[in-house]
C-alpha cells in the first residue's frame, strides 16, 4: 500500500507535467507493489490452503491485483505505460479501503467442492480487475479528447497513446472482462443449484446485483459494436459501470444470506 501511495503521489507529477516524459518510475513502483501484493496473496493463500478470495477483503485485494498484473505486462510497451498513472490512484483508493478489519472476516466455507467455488470467485475478481482497467483506459481516453479538443499543446507533445488505440484498449479489456464474469456466473449458477433448497437464493440480493452487472456491460458492448456507439460514450459507460460495480459490491456482499451469512 505504501508503495501504491508513492506511486499515486508520482501520477500526480506525470500529470502537471503533461505526460511528456517516460513513465518507467512509475512502472518500477507498481511492479514493486505487485511483488509484494503477490507475495502476500501466496502467503494466505497457503496458509489458508484454498484460493483467498472468500471474503471482501480477499475478494477486493484479488481484483486490485488483477489490475497491476494485466498493467505489468501492457506496461512494457512504452506508449501504454502511462496506464499506471491513471491506475494508481484508483489501486490505492481501493486497497485502502479494504483495510478496513471489518471486511476481513472468516470467509464463508461451503459444502461445495474447494475447487469450484474457487474458480467461481477467482473468475469474477478477474472480471471486475479487467472492468477496472477498461475504465482506466477509458479515462486516458477522455483525458486525451479533451486537450485535443481544447488545442492543448500537450496533447501534441505527451507520450500517451493516440485516441483511437485507447478507445480500442478500452473496448478489448471490457469484452475479456465480460467473458471472465460469464464464465464465473455459469459456475456460480452450477454451484447454486447443487446447494440444499436453491430457490431460497433465486431473490438473493448478489444473485440480482451480478445479473444487473451483467446486463449493463452486455449493453455496453451491444452499444458498441451492434449499435457503433464508441468514442465518448463507450468511455463513460465503461467509467460509470466500473464505478457502479464499485459503489455497490461491498452492499450487496454484506446484504447476501448467501455470499455473508
Amino acid at each position: 500500500m505504501l508503495l501504491y501511495g508513492v506511486s499515486t503521489l508520482y501520477s500526480v507529477f506525470l500529470w502537471r507535467k503533461g505526460f511528456r516524459r517516460d513513465d518507467h518510475i512509475n512502472y518500477l513502483l507498481l511492479l514493486g507493489a505487485f511483488a509484494l501484493h503477490t507475495t502476500s496473496m501466496a502467503k494466505r493463500g497457503f496458509d489458508l490452503n484454498h484460493c483467498p478470495v472468500t471474503n471482501l477483503y480477499e475478494a477486493t485485494t484479488f481484483a486490485t491485483w488483477t489490475i497491476v498484473a494485466v498493467y505489468s505486462v501492457v506496461g512494457l510497451w512504452p506508449r501504454l505505460r502511462f496506464l499506471g498513472a491513471f491506475a494508481a490512484p484508483v489501486l490505492f483508493g481501493v486497497g485502502i479501503f479494504a483495510l478496513m478489519p471489518r471486511l476481513d472476516t472468516p470467509g464463508t466455507r461451503s459444502t461445495l467442492p474447494a475447487a469450484w467455488t474457487s474458480a467461481h470467485a477467482a473468475l469474477l475478481a478477474l472480471s471486475y480487475g479487467a472492468f477496472g482497467l477498461s475504465s482506466v483506459a477509458a479515462l486516458m481516453y477522455l483525458s486525451q479528447e479533451h486537450d485535443l479538443k481544447f488545442h492543448k499543446l500537450q496533447a501534441v507533445f505527451s507520450r500517451l497513446p493516440p485516441i483511437q488505440r485507447l478507445d480500442t484498449i478500452a473496448a478489448r479489456l471490457l469484452v475479456a472482462g465480460f467473458a471472465l464474469l460469464t464464465a464465473g456466473l455459469a459456475i456460480g449458477a452450477f454451484d447454486l443449484g447443487h446447494l440444499e433448497n436453491p430457490q431460497a437464493y433465486r431473490l438473493d440480493p448478489k444473485v440480482l446485483w451480478s445479473v444487473v452487472v451483467w446486463l449493463m456491460y452486455l449493453g455496453l458492448i451491444l452499444m458498441r459494436w451492434k449499435f457503433a456507439q464508441g468514442g465518448r460514450k463507450f468511455a463513460l459507460g465503461a467509467i460509470g459501470s466500473f464505478a457502479f460495480v464499485l459503489l455497490t459490491f461491498w452492499g450487496t456482499n454484506a446484504l447476501s444470506l448467501l455470499h455473508h451469512p
